[in-house]
């Protein structure tokens, strides 16, 4: 391919494929090709603000009024583009320069080609190929892209995280990217310390121990300790192997987050099929529930507080021993990985004014 030339030139052989996917899909197309076609040299994928194809555009400013602007003054069009990306109605003039630049480099003939192009692209078919580490970028509010838009390709990015910010001067995103790549980099000023819990979208996950109160009473509390010892080196050891960040530990359960659903889900299966070995070659058993739920925390001097981890505690309530239950929301943005489902109804979280739907996941080999 044209852009592997390009690379062979510029002598990379290894390299992260990054797209900016505010208008086009093609950024996006062209990084997750390369990902797929050359798993050996690209070593990263970070997508700023993708979406899935043209149509989820629709209901947005841009996506009604872009592709008519462009067929109409390619010129204006170039211009409305600098104009949204730098969020002001009076671009500075190095901006303006850009933007006037860009209408030169591309002529206009080509330019409604590569929007044509761009229109009927659709992503689906690479998602599930992606084997890199992959992050997800959005913005808050999304400039021309909604939020939810990317969110829905990272959960069909096998492994993807997802970060959404708000920084206007991207000094945030480009602190996660960069930690996120070379994790042992240090982060620029105004960026996030660490990717473990970067602000915005999460899983959270918690873990509780079934009759742990009746468990120390007959065990007593050095025995109990023992049995409490091993959910803990069972619990950090898979957390750390799917990508989870421990937030707290209440003694008897955890509170940890994800920045992939599909890592969260599949961190509560193995989870839960290890404590099953455990307590098949063990004398005590160790019965554990499992609850999920994603949305947007507030964080807090690494601790994480609001109603989605309110709601992640009280479906984990919720379960029984060897349980994993998720809530609709979390179902959805599982549909096609893979996972089975049960359904268990709709209850009323204490605390909440609407019914939320319940679903077990069906993790037994």
């Amino acid at each position: 391919m044209d852009a592997e030339a390009v690379m062979d030139a510029a002598k990379l052989d290894r390299f992260v494929a990054y797209s900016g996917s505010h208008f086009s899909m093609l950024g996006s197309w062209t990084a997750l090709s390369l990902a797929a076609a050359l798993p050996e040299r690209v070593t990263h994928v970070v997508l700023d603000s993708p979406f899935l194809n043209m149509h989820e555009l629709d209901d947005t400013p841009f996506g009604r009024v872009g592709p008519t602007l462009a067929q109409t003054d390619w010129g204006v069009y170039v211009q409305t583009i600098f104009r949204v990306l730098s969020q002001v109605d009076n671009p500075a003039p190095l901006g303006d320069l850009m933007a006037k630049a860009a209408v030169r480099w591309v002529d206009a003939h080509v330019g409604l080609e590569y929007t044509k192009l761009s229109e009927a692209t659709d992503l689906g078919d690479l998602l599930s190929h992606v084997q890199q580490p992959t992050i997800v970028l959005a913005h808050d509010p999304g400039l021309t892209v909604p939020a939810r838009c990317s969110q829905r390709i990272a959960a069909k990015i096998p492994g993807a995280q997802f970060m959404q910010h708000s920084d206007p001067a991207f000094v945030q995103m480009a602190g996660c990217i960069t930690s996120f790549v070379l994790p042992s980099s240090p982060v620029p000023a105004g960026g996030t310390a660490a990717f473990a819990a970067p602000s915005g979208v999460r899983t959270v996950l918690f873990t509780d121990i079934v009759g742990h109160t009746e468990m120390m009473q007959r065990l007593g509390d050095a025995k109990g300790r023992d049995v409490l010892r091993a959910h803990e080196r069972i619990t950090r050891d898979l957390l750390k192997q799917h990508g989870g960040a421990e937030v707290k530990t209440m003694g008897d359960g955890f509170m940890a987050s994800f920045g992939s659903v599909t890592s969260a889900m599949d961190c509560a299966i193995a989870l839960q099929r290890a404590f099953a070995v455990h307590t098949e070659s063990m004398p005590e058993p160790l019965h554990v529930r499992v609850g999920l739920n994603a949305g947007e925390p507030i964080e807090e001097d690494g601790d994480l507080f609001g109603a989605t981890v309110i709601l992640a505690s009280r479906i984990a309530a919720k379960a029984g021993a060897g349980e994993i239950l998720v809530p609709d929301t979390v179902r959805g943005l599982l549909s096609g990985k893979g996972f089975v489902f049960g359904d268990r109804g709709d209850f009323v979280p204490k605390g909440f004014d609407e019914g939320v739907r319940l679903w077990d996941v069906r993790w037994q080999p």
